[in-house]
């Protein structure tokens, strides 16, 4: 396989990449056959998945616009993937000039092609690092540099914390990250679930089986254990819901029902 100009030489081209495999879902073209053939075998079981998506995609643009309406202008996104039309930065500093955004992500493609999206934007930066190790990323020199943790931070965990195993503690690595930031931040989270997929759960089952095949489990919770994440925050209006259902600005009813997969929410920290 050709390896392109673009794809650091560090990574293993032969190997699916989640990050790679949403950009793929989202039509992008920072992916490789590999990533592409898992996409599509995910697909087989869950056609919607690139709907899934772009819900996912309108969420994180609705709440970035959110947050910089109630006066919060930091944000600190998690997971963040391969660049794609609508980032935060764009969205927080088209709505508020120099607000500051890093994002953070451990897939090398992802990190290198942030580098290269925000190149001369002295507001926005990319930490590689990884959800799981969140001590590494507060003490990062990107966070101390462009957030003032004594002031409300948006955190963004945007369709992150279901590549993240019970085992892994994903609720010590968020109550590190809640401690480390001021009243009034907000917790910006999407996660997978079974609820809501118009296909039986069995047939869910074959697309969770293939990014257990890929070594990147996908973890669908319940609604209950998503809101868990929550602790420590006042929910929002409307709270915990389908991605189409939380603040819409078209009738959700208009969407595709795949859309409605899994849940979104916004909590503030008291």
């Amino acid at each position: 396989m050709e390896r392109p100009a673009w794809a650091p030489r560090s990574i293993d081209i032969s190997v699916p990449s989640v990050s790679r495999m949403y950009d793929y879902y989202l039509g992008g073209s920072h992916n490789f056959e590999v990533d592409r053939e898992a996409a599509r075998s995910a697909m087989e079981f869950i056609p919607g998945l690139p709907k899934i998506m772009q819900a996912n995609r309108a969420f994180l643009r609705r709440a970035v616009r959110f947050a910089t309406d109630q006066g919060v202008t930091q944000f600190l996104d998690i997971g963040s993937g391969i660049p794609t039309y609508g980032n935060v930065h764009e969205i927080a500093q088209s709505a508020v000039p120099g607000a500051r955004v890093v994002y953070v992500d451990h897939d090398p493609v992802a990190v290198a092609h942030s580098e290269a999206v925000l190149a001369g934007n002295p507001d926005a930066e990319v930490v590689a690092a990884d959800l799981r190790k969140p001590q590494e990323i507060l003490a990062s020199s990107q966070v101390e540099r462009l957030l003032d943790l004594e002031r409300p931070v948006a955190l963004l965990l945007v369709a992150v914390l279901h590549f993240v195993e019970d085992s892994d503690d994903p609720h010590t690595a968020l109550a590190e990250l809640h401690a480390a930031l001021a009243p009034g931040s907000l917790l910006i989270l999407t996660h997978a679930a079974y609820e809501g997929i118009p296909v039986d759960a069995e047939r869910a089952e074959g697309a969770v089986d293939v990014y257990k095949d890929i070594r990147s489990p996908l973890i669908m919770r319940s609604r209950d254990e998503i809101a868990r994440f929550f602790e420590g925050y006042d929910m929002v209006e409307p709270g915990l819901v389908p991605m189409p259902e939380w603040r819409p600005e078209s009738a959700p009813e208009d969407e595709d029902a795949y859309a409605f997969s899994g849940f979104a929410g916004v909590g503030r920290k008291r």
